[in-house]
């Protein structure tokens, strides 16, 4: 069921250990191929098909995301990472304000990951005295493999307006991928001087703006894709469902 649609009293009603989705996405750069709303469109789908079977309460999507990385590209928005932790922190916290106990960020976008994660941390400090909150993070992407489930991919892991996303373009709405994508380069989605995590952005790492093989994408692809990980985000959100109330797992 979706946040949007219900009224004050029906949301009351519920059932205090029902999921809260909270699906947390960006405006951003996405190449030359692809428009800045990938991520939100892509996300947004995964949570219209998981909403159909999956019992939990969806809330809006959350377009504005921590895209600081990527500035320097005409049309992204951004909010800076200590602001979004607050954001997202807040946000969280109304839900818990009203007796929710279960909650989930269901991320869409990379950028987010860091200050998603440590707003969840926080809210749990925060509320250390309570043993029966549930409060999770993940990315779309981690919870299937979906490139384990059917032969033809090339990439292992999501890039950014990569092969899976732009197969997902390809299927959700072909006529904003632009160009020939065929032409396209292969970029390496490495970060370098490994193990250790370097600081970086966007432009350093990629010409074009794209990172990972968009030049194997089709929309045979993004379908396999949407229907893996709506299908991976239900079975996470019936785990919730399932958890005790108490204890670790």
């Amino acid at each position: 069921m979706f946040l949007a649609d219900m009224t004050s009293p029906a949301v009351q009603a519920l059932d205090r250990n029902i999921p809260i989705v909270i699906p947390i996405a960006a405006l951003e750069q996405h190449g030359q191929h692809l428009p800045v709303y990938t991520d939100s469109l892509l996300l947004g789908e995964v949570v219209r098909r998981a909403a159909a079977t999956a019992h939990a309460l969806f809330v809006p999507l959350q377009w504005l995301g921590n895209s600081h990385h990527h500035i320097d590209y005409p049309g992204t928005v951004s909010a800076g990472p200590r602001l979004y932790l607050d954001l997202l922190r807040e946000l969280a916290e109304n839900f818990l304000v009203h007796g929710f106990r279960r909650l989930f960020f269901l991320n869409g976008h990379g950028g987010n990951i860091i200050p998603a994660k440590q707003a969840i941390f926080e809210l749990r400090q925060k509320y250390r005295e309570r043993d029966d909150l549930l409060l999770l993070f993940a990315s779309y992407w981690d919870l299937a493999r979906p490139h384990k489930e059917k032969e033809g991919y090339v990439q292992t892991e999501v890039g950014h307006a990569c092969e899976w996303e732009t197969s997902m373009i390809l299927t959700l709405k072909p006529e904003l991928v632009v160009g020939d994508i065929t032409k396209l380069e292969t970029v390496a989605n490495a970060y370098g001087f490994d193990p250790a995590y370097r600081g970086w952005i966007t432009k350093e790492r990629t010409p074009t703006g794209h990172i990972g093989s968009p030049q194997f994408a089709t929309h045979a692809k993004g379908e396999h894709l949407f229907a893996s990980f709506s299908s991976g985000a239900v079975r996470f959100i019936e785990k919730m469902q399932v958890w005790s109330g108490r204890g670790w797992d």
